[in-house]
C-alpha cells in the first residue's frame, strides 16, 4: 500500500512500491523514480460518476500514477490533511480532494437540494474503502465532531469534508451573515446531526448558492 507523508503542511509525499495512487490532475510537482502516469476523467466509477459530474458543470480529472518511488504534490499552496480510511466512507466536496490509494473507490452521491426555489442538487464525492486520502483546505482545517447532543451548523462555502454516520440536511433561508445583515440571494446552511467528524475551513468559498 502506498505510504502517505506530509512535507511541511503544503506538500503530500507519497511513497510508492508498485501502488498506484489517484491524485488531481496537475497537482504533482516533482518525483523521483520510475512512474507511469495515465489520465482519468469524470473522478467517479463508470458512467454514474461521468454523468453526475456533467449534472453539476464540474470539471474533476484526475490522474493514476503508479511506479517505484516517490511523488509529490500540492496545490495553489491549499494545507493539506491526511485521513486514514478503515472501511468507512468520506465525503468531500471535489475541489478539495488531492489524493487516493489506488485501492479506494471513488464515486459521487447526490446529498440533497439546494433549496427549494433552485432545485440546483449537491453532488459530492466519496471515497470507501481501506487506506490513505489527502484532502486541502483553504488555511488550516479544524477537525469538528459531532455527537446526537450536539449537532452542528456549517457555513456551505466552509465545509471541506466529512466522516461517519451523519445525516445532512439543508436549511434554506438561514445563514451567519442574516443575523448582521449581510449576505444576498437565497442563504442557506448545513446541519449535521448524528455520530462522526467534519472537516471545516477558516477561508470560504464561493458557491453556487450566491453570496453566502
Amino acid at each position: 500500500m502506498a505510504q502517505f507523508r506530509l512535507q511541511g503542511s503544503k506538500v503530500l509525499a507519497v511513497d510508492l512500491s508498485g501502488d498506484t495512487v489517484k491524485a488531481k490532475n496537475g497537482s504533482m510537482v516533482a518525483y523521483d523514480g520510475q512512474m507511469s502516469f495515465k489520465k482519468m476523467t469524470g473522478g467517479g466509477e463508470g458512467l454514474r460518476g461521468m454523468v453526475t459530474r456533467r449534472l453539476t458543470g464540474e470539471q474533476m480529472t484526475v490522474m493514476e500514477v503508479q511506479g517505484h518511488g516517490t511523488c509529490f504534490f500540492a496545490d495553489r499552496a491549499s494545507e493539506i490533511n491526511l485521513v486514514n480510511l478503515r472501511g468507512e466512507k468520506l465525503y468531500v466536496e471535489s475541489s478539495n480532494l488531492l489524493c487516493t490509494d489506488g485501492g479506494l473507490r471513488t464515486g459521487t452521491t447526490f446529498t440533497g437540494l439546494r433549496g427549494g426555489a433552485t432545485g440546483n442538487g449537491l453532488f459530492t464525492t466519496t471515497v470507501e474503502g481501506t487506506g490513505q486520502a489527502a484532502i486541502m483546505s483553504d488555511g488550516p482545517a479544524v477537525v469538528m465532531r459531532v455527537s446526537a447532543q450536539y449537532p452542528l451548523s456549517v457555513d456551505p462555502g466552509a465545509y471541506v469534508a466529512h466522516t461517519g454516520n451523519l445525516q445532512q440536511h439543508f436549511q434554506s433561508g438561514v445563514t451567519f451573515r442574516t443575523f448582521i445583515g449581510e449576505g444576498s440571494g437565497e442563504a442557506f446552511q448545513i446541519r449535521f446531526e448524528g455520530e462522526g467528524l467534519v472537516y471545516v475551513q477558516p477561508s470560504e468559498r464561493n458557491t453556487v448558492g450566491g453570496d453566502i
